[in-house]
């Protein structure tokens, strides 16, 4: 099998690991960075190219867009599945979860358990926001965040309302949450492909520290999910059509509660605390499914 690998930086340990494994596995393995891809959008006959070099022949496509490039990333992994190559996780998908909102609004609607949200355009509004969430302390985040940059901590009603006003009146889009004290600064990621948990790992903040990112000195360890926490993962991953995920969860007092869906998530922390070998969970769930005229798009864009 052929697979391309978007990426734009194939020495980081996750992309390493896939192409480790694929190659180890008998498969070719290309890395393309999506940046450098253009395009021919003719009827019938569509055309990708890479410095130069038309791209064909691939059988899958395994998407790794930094959440700073979704828009060009995902117009170049829409090119091959125009061209019929199978992708990890369809450009629909990606989409959906890369929305923090559209995400959120899908899950709700499909009965997925969330903290609280608000989202409001006045300021005006700030006081009744505040009070739909169950009052301070409060999270804030910006819908383009990622690895818990533009999140804070409103911890007491007066520093909340700042804090909203502040990002409405630069006209910065926020999400509004509830404060989960019993999660302790901790949090569950499950590592989802397929219909299948393969690996979960319960990470923890540095004292101090709402937030429970790795890349924001985190600690992780190997965890134990629920019956509940599995319905919970696995819901959420197929609401969004997603075949690769990691699910973020909180433990709440009226059950776990998804934080965020993650399209593109990292293997280094998971591996790590788990011991379970995800990237070749990963190429094997290629290997079955990576079929010609296999390539689908799961509801409307």
């Amino acid at each position: 099998m052929k697979i391309a690998l978007l990426t734009r930086n194939p020495k980081l340990y996750s992309h390493q690991r896939i192409m480790e494994t694929a190659i180890g596995r008998g498969h070719e393995i290309v890395p393309i960075d999506y940046l450098k891809c253009y395009m021919n959008i003719t009827s019938r006959k569509p055309e990708l190219r890479h410095m130069g070099e038309k791209l064909e022949g691939f059988d899958a496509v395994i998407p790794r867009i930094a959440a700073s490039h979704t828009f060009y990333g995902l117009a170049v992994l829409r090119q091959f599945e125009m061209m019929g190559v199978y992708p990890l996780n369809e450009s629909v998908a990606i989409g959906r979860s890369r929305d923090k909102l559209r995400c959120l609004q899908i899950l709700a609607r499909d009965g997925v358990g969330l903290p609280v949200t608000a989202f409001a355009n006045e300021t005006s509004r700030t006081e009744e926001i505040l009070k739909m969430v169950g009052g301070a302390p409060v999270v804030v985040k910006l819908l383009e965040g990622t690895q818990g940059i533009g999140v804070v901590l409103g911890e007491t009603h007066k520093s909340a309302k700042s804090v909203i006003e502040a990002f409405r009146g630069a006209d910065i889009n926020i999400l509004v949450q509830e404060f989960v004290a019993e999660a302790d600064g901790r949090d569950i990621r499950a590592f989802i492909v397929g219909r299948k948990i393969v690996a979960a790992m319960e990470r923890k903040g540095p004292e101090g520290e709402f937030r429970s990112n790795l890349h924001r000195g985190g600690s992780a360890v190997m965890v134990d999910l629920t019956a509940a926490e599995k319905t919970t993962a696995l819901k959420a991953a197929q609401s969004m059509g997603l075949n690769v995920a990691g699910v973020d969860l909180l433990r709440s007092k009226r059950g776990p509660v998804v934080m965020e869906v993650n399209s593109s998530p990292g293997l280094e922390g998971i591996e790590a605390a788990s011991t379970k070998d995800v990237a070749k969970a990963m190429i094997e769930f290629l290997e079955k499914n990576a079929k010609p005229g296999r390539t689908k798009t799961r509801g409307k864009g």
